[in-house]
């Protein structure tokens, strides 16, 4: 019995003072990792790092943190931790051969909320797709077509092709065709285009609209009207101006080109 109480104290005394040590490691370490985490945090958001990407970066810095942390515990118990190394290395080798897929998606959306070549409500065009960008999330991003359709874009694709950011400007210009006969008067016609298109408030002054010759044909000419306007409205000032070149050329009494008949004798 003798024996069995100093084989215990004995016991206590040498691995008491490691687990003691192992406790206090993790007590601390896990409180100066909160701090670093809510500290990165600040930094992240005093950067302006969009809200959607800082939580997690915080939280995979605050995981590689804890990790590393448990096995400085593990090691002051005297456990071995070569092995469980190379085990934890492994297991996430073969879970990022596993979601290799996801994880580039993962990458592309880190990419894209860093760098920003696009923004909530811009409109896009990339892979084929095109519409506006109406949610950006970690993995993939929604685009909504003019019809209201739906379009869910994988980061990763997205991140590593070319993308056109149709509205990243902030203006865009719409080009509006007409005709006349060559009997018309161009520059009458020049006139009432371009009444159409200063009459909407929507068209920008800087830079002005401008009438040009696009084209000659036998029974008449080509115009094109280029105006501005920001990119929300430039859908509904394409529409407004090709009805208001229209009625506008009517009113001054503009003729059209005449269609040639070919009649064919028997």
């Amino acid at each position: 019995m003798q024996f069995n109480l100093e084989n215990l104290q004995a016991l206590i005394v040498q691995y008491g003072t490691q687990i003691i040590g192992a406790l206090l490691v993790l007590v601390i370490g896990w409180w100066i990792i909160g701090g670093i985490a809510r500290s990165v945090n600040k930094v992240l958001t005093a950067r302006n790092i969009d809200a959607t990407l800082r939580p997690f970066l915080v939280s995979m810095l605050e995981a590689a943190m804890k990790a590393m942390l448990v096995i400085s515990a593990a090691g002051i118990l005297g456990i071995q931790t070569t092995s469980f190394v190379a085990i934890l290395g492994a297991a996430g080798l073969a879970v990022g051969l596993a979601l290799q897929g996801s994880l580039a998606n993962f990458a592309g959306g880190v990419l894209i909320l860093i760098f920003k070549p696009f923004k909530l409500g811009d409109y896009i065009i990339s892979q084929g797709f095109e519409g506006f960008v109406d949610e950006l999330q970690i993995f993939t991003t929604t685009l909504r077509t003019h019809d209201g359709k739906k379009i869910i874009l994988p980061n990763g694709p997205l991140s590593n092709n070319a993308m056109t950011n149709v509205t990243a400007r902030g203006s865009l210009r719409v080009t509006t065709p007409a005709a006349i006969a060559n009997i018309a008067d161009l520059d009458t016609a020049r006139q009432a285009m371009m009444s159409a298109a200063l009459s909407d408030p929507r068209v920008l002054r800087d830079p002005a609209p401008i009438v040009l010759v696009s084209g000659l044909r036998d029974n008449g000419c080509d115009l094109i009207m280029n105006t501005w306007c920001n990119a929300a409205d430039a859908i509904d000032v394409g529409f407004a101006m090709t009805e208001g070149v229209k009625k506008a050329i009517d009113h001054k009494g503009i003729a059209g080109p005449i269609q040639e008949r070919h009649i064919i004798s028997k």
